[in-house]
């Protein structure tokens, strides 16, 4: 099993994703995909007049302060527009894939949060209010089922907490706890940049790997920028949760996931 995210920033080649994948595919190569949107969440956000805001966290990882009409337009960009794209471009490569979010089928479960600490001003203050959580939980009979019958899943955010509610959740993370779960061959990290880089945003500068047992170290954790240390501290939880190996990859050019899987990018193990 190999596990797939591929990330909603903007330059993301969908079709040689799909193209990809499709080929993995047909030669016998078990996927599940998972994906973001977030670009295009923040571009229609805007033009809806409900602009997006971020909240910074200590420690520096920043998250989308998610109230119930951001959770509305974030559904209907991930849920419709980018998920329904890829199901498309997949079809149209003669994969039968079938789009879901995480709470059809509560697919992707957990607790939505009472409160978020956020820092404004060098203060710590405290959010309420807010539509977002952790996966805890992963519905693998259903996946399973699906792939048993021949589907390939396309999965996205939101998940759905214990009560029944949409909850935005953090998709690396997701993806980290799908693969946990299935103890994939590979987890791959895939967005609009090669890996992680030493020296932001300098491509040539790219960290080949990650001993998951060194992490903390200067040279890595020190280095990841925003949402990158999120997707590092993912990462080593999946290594840990007996996943092979995690990749991050580069979505913009041709074969992105094979490419990955050879090796290209920075290899967390």
């Amino acid at each position: 099993m190999v596990v797939v995210k591929v990330g909603g920033s903007a330059g993301i080649n969908y079709e040689a994703l799909a193209k990809d994948a499709a080929a993995l595919w047909k030669s016998g190569q078990k996927l599940l995909l998972l994906h973001g949107g977030s670009s295009e969440t923040n571009q229609i956000a805007e033009a809806l007049g409900h602009p997006p805001q971020f909240l910074t966290h200590p420690g520096g990882m920043t998250s989308r302060l998610t109230d119930r009409r951001t959770l509305e337009i974030f559904e209907m960009v991930y849920c419709g527009l980018v998920n329904k794209r890829l199901v498309e471009l997949l079809q149209r490569q003669g994969v039968n894939a079938v789009g879901l979010s995480g709470l059809d089928g509560r697919i992707l479960e957990g607790r939505r949060k009472d409160a978020v600490k956020y820092v404004e001003n060098g203060k710590i203050k405290i959010h309420r209010g807010d539509f977002t959580g952790s996966v805890e939980r992963v519905n693998q009979g259903l996946l399973q089922t699906l792939l048993d019958s021949g589907y390939l899943p396309v999965l996205t955010p939101p998940a759905v907490s214990y009560e029944g509610e949409a909850i935005n959740t953090d998709g690396d993370t997701a993806a980290a706890k799908v693969a946990t779960v299935f103890q994939a061959e590979a987890l791959l990290l895939l967005s609009n940049v090669p890996g992680l880089l030493a020296h932001f945003p300098d491509e040539s500068s790219l960290i080949r790997e990650i001993p998951a047992s060194r992490v903390g170290a200067p040279e890595y954790m020190g280095v990841a920028q925003g949402r990158m240390k999120k997707k590092v501290l993912g990462a080593v939880e999946a290594v840990q949760g007996g996943v092979g190996r995690v990749i991050f990859g580069d979505a913009r050019g041709e074969e992105p996931i094979s490419t990955a899987l050879k090796g290209s990018g920075t290899v967390v193990h």
